[in-house]
């Protein structure tokens, strides 16, 4: 079996294509935004996360950092920790465990967070922890900030994934583009031939809808919201609820940032022979406890497949038993780095913000601020534009 390179190898590789953090790197080392101040951080510790945290290290950071549930890559926390970084948790943490690491995290009383999926905040705010500010990247994120924790949270977050150019260039073509790319390596089948269900039609639904289009599958949409059904059945996909649609579903995506989106009931329609699989960034979007209680039987087709053999003789696959599909599982990749760089960019300079300008902030959610998306968006296009890198310039950042 092949071995990854070191992780040295892989961060340096992904620096040399993240060159909006590379800039501002090179900026904060001036500016130092960030002496002084201790950032928590929980999310995706993998080489594209590894640059931020660089990044934000030269902006004279103190960084505490967790990764997420099943996500974490254990070279990439082991390289951090020799950086200088602070870096918790373990690729086989369980939930009780990546539990303990949050709890641990909010221990070290950081002054200003750095969250994905709101798991931080909502610790931060049971301890009245006295922070800053914060920023959070995801839907699942902004979701539990604006519904059950909109009442707790007294320091202002700034949801990176309510900025349009996440929404364009992260949620849509990103996620897009690496679904896609993680069907195929978990499972080694063609698209062609597939009926795709995909739940939820917001911006990461979308990108995944058309990646798999483009590629020769027949796709189906459920979504919920009536202006986004339109707009799915306008692309030109067929629309309806989620148990209709499952019930003539080859592979079944769900994208919505929301818990138990495929149950019970649409578990008791879909056809012998189905995958399933999640984009979400929480492993409870398909109600695997309710697939498990319906199997007579379940065996490992491989190290990220898993088949469920029904009480009523159906078989069902499951990917990374409902985890985030693309980064979970054998070689994860995540989105497209330049993707991240953009993504992460907006992060930098939201912490940036918080760390230094926050007066002019809101308590609570609130969108990236329109200055730091319009010099980002012009950045970023400008950066692809530009020369690539020759070999030999990449190999010099490594």
């Amino acid at each position: 079996m092949s071995q990854l390179p070191p992780p040295d190898q892989r961060v340096g590789w992904t620096a040399a294509h993240m060159r909006l953090l590379t800039a501002i790197g090179e900026e904060f080392s001036g500016t130092r935004p960030f002496a002084g101040l201790r950032i928590g951080v929980s999310n995706h510790l993998e080489p594209k996360t590894a640059v931020l945290l660089e990044t934000l290290q030269r902006g004279g950071a103190d960084l505490v950092a967790a990764g997420n549930l099943g996500t974490t890559q254990d070279d990439v926390v082991e390289y951090l920790s020799d950086t200088g970084i602070d870096a918790r948790g373990s690729s086989s943490d369980d939930t009780a465990a990546h539990a303990a690491v949050l709890d641990s995290i909010v221990a070290e009383a950081p002054d200003l967070l750095l969250d994905n999926g709101a798991d931080l905040t909502a610790r931060a705010c049971d301890a009245d922890l006295d922070v800053l500010g914060g920023t959070e990247e995801t839907t699942s994120g902004h979701f539990r900030l604006v519904d059950e924790l909109a009442s707790e949270v007294r320091f202002p977050v700034i949801v990176i994934n309510d900025s349009p150019l996440k929404a364009l260039a992260e949620n849509k073509h990103a996620v897009g583009q690496s679904v896609y790319e993680s069907f195929c390596r978990h499972t080694n089948l063609m698209p062609q031939g597939k009926t795709v269900l995909v739940v939820g039609y917001g911006w990461c639904g979308r990108g995944i809808a058309h990646y798999f289009r483009s590629n020769g599958a027949s796709v189906v949409v459920a979504e919920l919201d009536e202006i986004k059904r339109l707009e799915a059945f306008l692309d030109g996909f067929i629309v309806g609820t989620t148990e209709e649609l499952a019930a003539r579903a080859t592979v079944v995506i769900t994208a919505t940032g929301r818990p138990s989106v495929f149950g019970e009931r649409e578990l008791s329609v879909v056809p012998s022979g189905a995958l399933l699989a999640n984009a979400g960034h929480f492993p409870n979007e398909i109600d695997v406890d309710a697939l498990d209680r319906i199997s007579d039987d379940r065996s490992q087709l491989g190290s990220d497949l898993e088949r469920h053999r029904l009480q009523d003789g159906r078989v069902i696959d499951l990917i990374a038993r409902g985890q985030m599909m693309n980064l979970k599982g054998t070689a994860p990749k995540g989105n497209s780095i330049e993707s991240m760089d953009l993504g992460f960019a907006m992060q930098a300079r939201s912490l940036e913000r918080l760390a230094t300008q926050r007066e002019g902030l809101s308590l609570g959610a609130q969108p990236v601020p329109d200055d730091i998306n319009r010099s980002l968006a012009n950045a970023f296009v400008t950066t692809c534009q530009a020369e690539p890198l020759v070999a030999d310039d990449a190999v010099k950042q490594l």
